[in-house]
């Protein structure tokens, strides 16, 4: 079926069935029924099998996919992913307890993170999670930590590299950052690991998020991995794991088009020959959540007024910003554009308008879509906001004057 050109990305993973958005096969009216209210969230179980299946068949049979769990930290996505991943990374201690109760292992599991709190630290300690190391303050708290729970601390060194991931949304990793030791100083602290007795384990090297250009992509990797060969010189033993990130971006906004995987795998390849026995042969990691889990999501909201305001038309919904604030444009976007949105029984179909959907909130930044084109819709339709189920439910502001959360299925 050929659909109407929209300014967004195209619906890649959920269905569309009789201009309906289905999401595990259900309409959004079903979900909107089973989760007793809107607004709601709902992952699409079999879009993140698909998604993970085909990365792995992108990719080189030696590499490791972890699933970065930050993305999105709902138990029954954690334990769907846990099944789909060879491990996962945590950013606090309750992501780590949450993952260990779902199943992961804690011998696949790493802790990453700048200003982790001695009792984290302890308890990674404990439970066996390799830590990614940040600072050389950490380093010396991580071996206390390890004295006083009588266990040796698993650790790598997070790197922050002397390179951009250019094209980067988000940069992890290069000039003066939070995150990581600066990659001249990383000898120093394989030097201190060596002293204090730790278990080293490797390197993790990130230096950037949401990328969709294969050519960026494959420069920040090669990069990488020409890094990890100088700093492996200094290792106190030899390397278990390398993990090179991710990046991996998905389309979310007008002239987005999604990432071209095969280049970026065929050049993993390549440097997985070159590299790897020279490295000793470590587990080689790349790094995902976004990738995996954020275009099997939903946030479905419902209009509860439509007015028009001297000339533009407003749909009035009883979600917002304090549920979704990615889509808000308040997380990390420069310059504010849409996230694609539709309606939920109207997505290509039926008679257009341009509107702005906006939320319940007393704020004028509680906007969800800004004059953007949809099927014409009135009180009690459903706006379905696409690509939300990476950063959307737990980076938002819930508490903001006091409505109900959100529910969150997985179906």
């Amino acid at each position: 079926m050929t659909h109407p050109r929209h300014e967004y990305a195209p619906i890649s993973l959920l269905q569309v069935s009789d201009d309906r958005l289905l999401v595990g096969g259900r309409s959004l009216d079903d979900l909107a029924a089973l989760a007793g209210q809107t607004p709601y969230y709902a992952y699409d179980r079999d879009a993140m099998r698909r998604r993970a299946e085909a990365l792995r068949i992108a990719l080189p049979p030696a590499m490791r996919v972890h699933y970065a769990m930050k993305a999105n930290p709902m138990p029954a996505v954690v334990s769907h992913m846990i099944d789909l991943v060879d491990g996962i990374d945590v950013a606090s201690a309750g992501e780590m307890r949450l993952a260990l109760d779902a199943g992961a292992s804690a011998a696949t599991m790493s802790f990453a993170g700048p200003g982790k709190r001695d009792v984290e630290l302890a308890a990674a300690v404990e439970a066996g999670v390799t830590i990614n190391i940040e600072s050389m303050g950490e380093l010396a708290r991580v071996a206390h930590a390890g004295d006083r729970v009588g266990e040796r601390p698993r650790v790598a060194v997070r790197v922050n590299p002397d390179f951009l991931l250019k094209a980067s949304r988000l940069k992890m990793g290069g000039g003066p950052k939070q995150f990581g030791i600066d990659a001249e100083i990383v000898p120093e602290a394989l030097e201190s690991i060596a002293d204090l007795d730790l278990h080293f384990r490797g390197f993790h090297i990130f230096s950037g998020t949401q990328n969709l250009l294969p050519d960026s992509l494959i420069e920040a990797q090669a990069a990488t991995f020409d890094l990890a060969d100088r700093l492996a010189q200094s290792a106190p033993s030899p390397i278990e794991t390398l993990n090179i990130g991710g990046g991996f971006g998905i389309p979310y906004f007008p002239g987005d088009t999604a990432l071209d995987l095969a280049p970026v795998a065929e050049h993993l390849a390549e440097q997985l020959a070159v590299h790897r026995e020279a490295l000793g042969n470590p587990e080689v990691i790349v790094e995902l959540g976004r990738y995996l889990v954020g275009e099997a999501g939903v946030y479905v909201c419902s209009v509860i007024d439509r007015k028009v305001s001297r000339g533009q038309t407003f749909l009035v919904t009883d979600g917002g910003l304090h549920h979704h604030l990615a889509a808000s444009g308040n997380f990390g976007q420069v310059i504010r554009r849409n996230f694609p949105v539709v309606v939920a029984d109207r997505v290509y179909g039926g008679v257009r308008e341009t509107a702005t959907v906006v939320g319940p909130l007393c704020t004028p930044l509680d906007v969800l879509a800004n004059q953007t084109e949809l099927g014409v819709a009135h009180p009690g339709d459903l706006i379905a906001v696409l690509q939300s189920g990476a950063y959307g439910y737990s980076a938002s502001p819930h508490a903001f004057l006091s409505h109900p959360p959100p529910v969150e299925l997985l179906v």
